[in-house]
C-alpha cells in the first residue's frame, strides 16, 4: 500500500495530515459513528483554538503518520477515525474528548500519539485525569514556598538561640549579683 503512487489531491491531504501530526504536542483517534453534525461542530467548539478535530480516510491518516514517523497507531485506523491534533494544553483536550465522550456515548477515544509514543485510550483517560498547568504549577509553588520558609526558619534559629542564651547568661549574672550584695 505505502508503494503505490497517490494522486495530485490525496498528496496534497496526506502532506497536511503529516504536518499536522508534526507540529501537534499529541494527537488522539477518535470514532465517531453515529455523531450529527451539529454534535461535531460542538465537539469542535468545546476543543478551543488550539486543538482542531479533523476527519479523514484511514489509508491517507495512516500514510501521514507513517510519513511523520510515527508508529504503532495502524490498529487504530478501523472504521470511521477522526484525528485531534492538540496544539496546546493536551490535558484540557484530553479532558474536553472524555467529557464529550460521558455526554454522547458514541464518540468513542481510540488512544493517540503522546510525545512521539503511541498511547492506548486508557492512557488518555489517564491524561485527563491530571490537574491542569496551572495547577500543577501553583502546588509546586505552594511546595518551593513551603520549603523555602522552612529554609528561613532554619538559618535564623542559630540566631534566635545566640539572643536566648545571652539573655539568659545574663539574668543569671543579675541574680548572682544580687545575692552577692
Amino acid at each position: 500500500m505505502a508503494d503505490k503512487p497517490i494522486r495530485a489531491d490525496k498528496a496534497t491531504a496526506v502532506a497536511e495530515l503529516t504536518e499536522s501530526f508534526r507540529n501537534a504536542g499529541a494527537t488522539v483517534l477518535t470514532e465517531y459513528r453515529g455523531l450529527t453534525v451539529s454534535q461535531l461542530t460542538q465537539l469542535r467548539r468545546s476543543l478551543g483554538k488550539e486543538t482542531s478535530y479533523t476527519v479523514a480516510k484511514n489509508t491517507l491518516a495512516k500514510r501521514a503518520a507513517t510519513e511523520a514517523g510515527i508508529s504503532g497507531l495502524d490498529e487504530l485506523f478501523t472504521g470511521p477515525t477522526a484525528l485531534t491534533f492538540v496544539s496546546g494544553d493536551v490535558v484540557e483536550a484530553a479532558k474536553g474528548l472524555r467529557e464529550f465522550a460521558k455526554a454522547n456515548p458514541k464518540l468513542v477515544i481510540k488512544g493517540g500519539v503522546f510525545e512521539g509514543k503511541a498511547i492506548s485510550a486508557a492512557e488518555v483517560t489517564k491524561l485527563a485525569d491530571l490537574e491542569s498547568r496551572e495547577v500543577l504549577l501553583a502546588k509546586l509553588a505552594g511546595a518551593m514556598k513551603g520549603n523555602l520558609s522552612k529554609a528561613a526558619a532554619l538559618f535564623q534559629a542559630p540566631l534566635a538561640k545566640t539572643a536566648r542564651l545571652a539573655a539568659a547568661l545574663q539574668d543569671k549574672r543579675e541574680k548572682e549579683g544580687a545575692e552577692a550584695a
